[in-house]
């Protein structure tokens, strides 16, 4: 993408008011005022919050949202560009149980309050596969301790991965560390049972990888 197609991205953002792009500092000292007020100072509901790591283009955002309008959902990217396509669908069709926060995914226990959110989902994350250190690895023993802090008790996550390796690593660590997996499969679409929501929605790159006959894993968890 262009850097001038970027910039007309980034000011169609500042123009939606479903997306919010906080600085880093903003974020840090506490001047995000939505953090615990996502239902009664955004959506004006009570309905189940669920929000997407690493959202990208916003697929599954926008397209569990238009399934299940009693739920709210939110994706975070630290990339606006990248966003603004499901951004801009939800405002083209009036969808209103649909948010983007533009921020580094180590910020979201200043994004969001105590047990503020019902689900998270993790889709095609960068298994981080050549660095020794998994600190950037978002199921790693650090981020499930943080998505623990904003999700309800027994709040679930959702990853979707087409790396073997990040799936058997977050296995690995998920029975190691006494955490509870409600369903696992290493290739959701040739494997009847995985479900609806796990094959009927189909990120970008998720397309690319099924035409080359990538297998897509899928894990269903909670945090202990």
């Amino acid at each position: 993408m262009g850097s001038k197609n970027k910039l007309i991205r980034f000011r169609e953002n500042e123009t939606f008011t479903n997306v919010f792009q906080p600085t880093r500092e903003e974020v840090v000292t506490s001047l995000f005022t939505l953090k615990g007020k996502w239902n009664s100072d955004f959506f004006k509901n009570n309905n189940p919050i669920i929000v997407e790591l690493g959202c990208g283009k916003g697929e599954y955002t926008v397209g569990l949202a238009e399934r299940n309008p009693n739920c709210n959902y939110i994706g975070i990217d630290v990339k606006g560009a990248r966003f603004w396509r499901g951004a801009k669908t939800a405002v083209e069709n009036n969808m209103q149980n649909v948010a983007f926060v533009r921020t580094q995914i180590e910020l979201i226990e200043d994004i969001f309050g105590l047990n503020e959110i019902s689900e998270i989902w993790i889709t095609f994350p960068d298994p981080q596969i050549k660095y020794k250190r998994t600190k950037h690895r978002m199921t790693n023993s650090e981020f499930l301790q943080l998505y623990k802090k904003i999700l309800k008790p027994n709040g679930i996550v959702n990853l979707k991965t087409d790396s073997e390796f990040m799936h058997g690593y977050t296995l690995g660590l998920l029975h190691g560390e006494g955490h509870e997996v409600l369903y696992a499969n290493h290739n959701v679409y040739k494997n009847e049972g995985a479900p609806k929501e796990v094959t009927d929605f189909q990120t970008f790159y998720e397309k690319q990888y099924l035409e080359i006959n990538k297998a897509i894993t899928y894990i269903r968890f909670t945090i202990k």
